[in-house]
C-alpha cells in the first residue's frame, strides 16, 4: 500500500531504492566485504531493477536507464578527484614536503607542542589545496619522526594528523573529493557550482575549532600505544655503517666532534675518519672536520636519509653507481638485503664481491650486530647475517631478487624522492591552484592539466600515475552518483526532506539546519563520506525549498557534515591510513572522534545562522 507524506507519494520503486541503500550501507560498514565489491554489486542491482521496473517519461523513455545511471563515469567531480590524486602523488614523489618538515623541526626550538602545532598548521594549509590522502601519506613519517625525536608514542600524533587534514579540506572547493561531489550535485540539480572559496569562512571557523580540539583535548584522550615494528626497531637498533665524504662547501668543515656525535646531525654517530691515507679512530679529542675527509658513520635508514637530504655538504661514495647520473631518471628505491650462510659473498670484501657491478646498484651501508666495523666500506669482509642497505633502480629489483647470494627483506622497499623534479612539481601545482582559484578555467580542466604536466615533465611516470588512482574511489563515487540520481527521479529525496520537516515540527529554519547537519554527520561515520555527500545533497536542496531558504546553504551544510567522519576508522580513508602506524583500535576513534563531531556540530549550529542571516 502506498503512503503519501506531504506532496510526495511513497511508491514501490522508492521503497525498493531505500531498501537497496540500507543494505548497501550495511555492507559498506562491514569490513569483511571490500568496498569496491559492495559498490559494483549495488550499481548492478540498481541497473537491473530500473531496467525491469522502469520509470517512464511522457515519451516512454526510461528516466533511470543505464545511460543515465552510468553517467558517473564521466562526471567532472570524479575526473577532478582522480586528477588531483595524480597531482598529489607528483608532489609526494619529489619529497618537496619533506623539506617543509625539516624546516618545521628546525624552528620548533626543541618543544614538542610547538613542533606538533607547526606541523598541523602546515597540514591544515596544504590540505586546503591538495587531496587529503597524499598529504596524510607524506606527513605520517614526519609526525613519526617528531614522535621519535621527542620520545612520545606515535599514537599521540597520527590521529590528530588525520583529523586536521580533514578539517583543512573543508575550507576550499578542491580540499576534498566530497566538496567536489556536492558541487557536482548542485549542477545536476540546475544550480550554479560552488566557487573556489565559497565556504572558506565557515570552513576556517570549523577547521580552527578542530585544530584547537586535537591540540588541547585529543592529546589527553589518545592512548599511549606503540606498534610492534617500532618496539622491535628500538630493541634491535638497526643502524648501518655508511661512508660519507665531506665536500669543499660543506657547512661541517671546521666543526669539532664531541664524543663521536656529528655536530647538528641527529642520530648519526662517527666511528672513523679517513684523511689523506690515514685512519683516525675514537676517541676524537678536539678533532675537527676538514674538506676531503671520508667519515664512517652509523645511522638508521631514516636518519641517513635525513642527513643526505639536508644538503650539509656530505655525499655518498660509490664507484659503480652514481645516483645523480642517467640512472636518476629512473625510479630509485632503497631495499634491505641479508647475506645468507650459503652466499658466495661470505668472506669476500664488498669491492671484491662485485655485487654492485653485477646488479647495477649501490651499497649504501652495512649492518653488523656482532662487532663494530673498523675498515673502509669497500674492504669490509661480509659475514653471514650481515644486512646491506642498497639503492637501485626499481626495474632492477627483480634481478636482485633472483641473485642467490642475497635475500630481500620483505617490507623494506622504499621509493626515493625524485628531487630533480621539485621545481617542475611546485610550478605545476601552483598553476593548478591559480587556474582553479581565479576561475580562469573550470576546476576539472585545471586538475587534468596538472596531472598531464606531472607526467610530461617526468615528475612521475605513467605507471605511478595509474597506481595513484584508487579503484575504491572510482567505484564508490560512481555508485553514489547513481544512487543520488535515483533518489531524485523516484522522489525519495523529497520524501526524506518532508520526514525531516515532520520531525522538527514548527521549529525555525536554524533548528532544521542543525538537525539536518547531525543526521548527515552520523551517517557519514557509518558509510563513505562521498556516498553521504551525493545522497544528501538532493535531500538538502528539497528541504531548503520547502522551508524557503537558499538551497546553497544546505549544500554547504552537506559539505561540512559529510566530512565529519571522525568517530569511525572506515568512513574516511585518512583514518585508515593512520590506523596501522598509530596502532589504533576502533574504540580509539569512537572515544576521540565522537566529541569532535559533536563540537563541530554545535559550532556550526551557532555560527551558520548568524553568518547566513537565517
Amino acid at each position: 500500500m502506498l503512503e503519501v507524506l506531504g506532496n510526495t507519494e511513497f511508491t514501490f520503486q522508492m521503497w525498493s531504492l531505500f531498501t537497496l541503500i540500507v543494505v548497501a550501507l550495511i555492507f559498506y560498514a562491514n569490513e569483511n566485504v571490500p568496498m569496491e565489491v559492495t559498490s559494483v554489486a549495488t550499481l548492478v542491482l540498481l541497473l537491473l531493477f530500473f531496467h525491469f521496473l522502469a520509470i517512464l517519461d511522457q515519451n516512454d523513455n526510461n528516466l533511470l536507464g543505464a545511460d543515465r545511471l552510468l553517467l558517473g563515469f564521466a562526471n567532472t567531480a570524479l575526473l577532478t578527484v582522480l586528477a588531483l590524486l595524480v597531482v598529489g602523488q607528483g608532489m609526494a614523489r619529489t619529497g618537496v614536503l619533506e623539506i617543509v618538515a625539516r624546516y618545521i623541526l628546525r624552528i620548533s626550538f626543541g618543544k614538542l607542542w610547538l613542533a606538533v602545532l607547526i606541523a598541523l598548521l602546515a597540514v591544515l594549509f596544504i590540505s586546503a589545496f591538495l587531496n587529503n590522502i597524499p598529504v596524510v601519506v607524506i606527513f605520517i613519517p614526519i609526525l613519526q619522526g617528531i614522535a621519535q625525536r621527542f620520545k612520545v608514542p606515535a599514537s599521540k600524533l597520527l590521529m590528530p594528523l588525520s583529523f586536521v587534514a580533514v578539517v583543512g579540506g573543508m575550507t576550499t572547493l578542491v580540499g576534498s573529493g566530497t566538496n567536489l561531489l556536492v558541487s557536482s550535485a548542485l549542477i545536476e540539480a540546475g544550480y550554479e557550482e560552488f566557487s573556489f572559496f565559497e565556504f572558506t569562512v565557515p570552513g576556517l571557523v570549523l577547521a580552527l575549532t578542530g585544530l584547537l580540539y586535537v591540540m588541547l583535548v585529543a592529546q589527553k584522550l589518545l592512548p599511549n600505544r606503540t606498534t610492534l615494528s617500532h618496539r622491535l626497531r628500538e630493541r634491535s637498533g638497526q643502524h648501518y655503517i655508511v661512508e660519507l665524504a665531506v665536500s669543499a662547501d660543506s657547512e661541517l668543515i671546521g666543526e669539532t666532534i664531541t664524543a663521536g656525535d656529528m655536530p647538528g646531525l641527529t642520530g648519526v654517530k662517527l666511528h672513523m675518519i679517513h684523511r689523506q691515507g690515514r685512519t683516525i679512530l675514537p676517541p676524537f679529542r678536539n678533532q675537527r672536520i676538514y674538506d676531503g675527509d671520508v667519515l664512517a658513520v652509523s645511522a638508521s635508514r631514516d636518519n641517513l636519509r635525513e642527513t643526505i637530504n639536508r644538503d650539509v655538504g656530505l655525499y655518498q661514495i660509490g664507484t659503480h653507481f652514481d645516483a645523480q647520473s642517467e640512472h636518476a631518471s629512473s625510479d630509485q628505491i632503497v631495499v634491505e638485503l641479508m647475506i645468507p650462510p650459503s652466499s658466495a659473498m661470505v668472506g669476500q670484501a664488498v669491492d671484491k664481491a662485485r655485487f654492485e657491478a653485477r646488479n647495477n646498484c649501490y651499497i649504501l651501508g652495512v649492518q653488523r650486530h656482532a662487532h663494530m666495523i673498523r675498515s673502509r666500506m669497500g674492504q669490509v669482509k661480509l659475514l653471514a647475517g650481515d644486512m646491506l642497505l642498497v639503492q637501485c633502480a626499481a626495474e632492477k629489483l627483480h634481478d636482485i631478487c633472483d641473485d642467490l647470494d642475497v635475500v630481500l627483506v620483505e617490507l623494506s622497499i622504499e621509493e626515493l624522492p625524485n628531487r630533480n623534479k621539485i621545481l617542475a612539481a611546485v610550478l605545476t601545482f601552483a598553476s593548478v591552484v591559480f587556474m582553479a582559484a581565479s576561475g580562469l578555467v573550470p576546476i576539472v580542466i585545471a586538475a587534468i592539466f596538472g596531472a598531464l604536466m606531472m607526467i610530461l615533465t617526468k615528475v612521475i611516470t605513467l605507471p605511478q600515475a595509474v597506481r595513484a588512482i584508487d579503484p575504491k574511489i572510482v567505484t564508490t563515487i560512481v555508485t553514489a552518483l547513481a544512487l543520488g540520481t535515483a533518489m531524485q527521479v523516484t522522489g525519495g529525496a523529497a520524501y526524506l526532506a518532508e520526514l525531516v520537516l515532520l520531525a522538527t515540527g514548527d521549529s525555525g529554519p536554524e533548528v532544521v539546519l542543525s538537525v539536518f547537519f547531525i543526521l548527515v554527520a552520523c551517517l557519514a561515520n557509518i558509510v563513505s563520506t562521498k556516498t553521504c555527500a551525493v545522497l544528501f545533497t538532493p535531500i538538502g536542496l528539497s528541504l531548503a525549498l520547502q522551508i524557503g531558504l537558499d538551497p546553497r546553504i544546505f549544500a554547504v551544510t552537506v559539505v561540512f557534515a559529510a566530512n565529519c567522519a571522525f568517530a569511525t576508522p572506515f568512513a574516511y580513508q585518512t583514518s585508515l591510513l593512520v590506523m596501522g602506524p598509530g596502532s589504533y583500535q576502533f574504540k580509539d576513534f569512537l572515544k576521540v572522534g565522537s566529541p569532535l563531531v559533536i563540537i563541530i556540530w554545535i559550532v556550526f549550529s551557532l555560527f551558520a545562522p548568524w553568518y547566513y542571516g537565517i
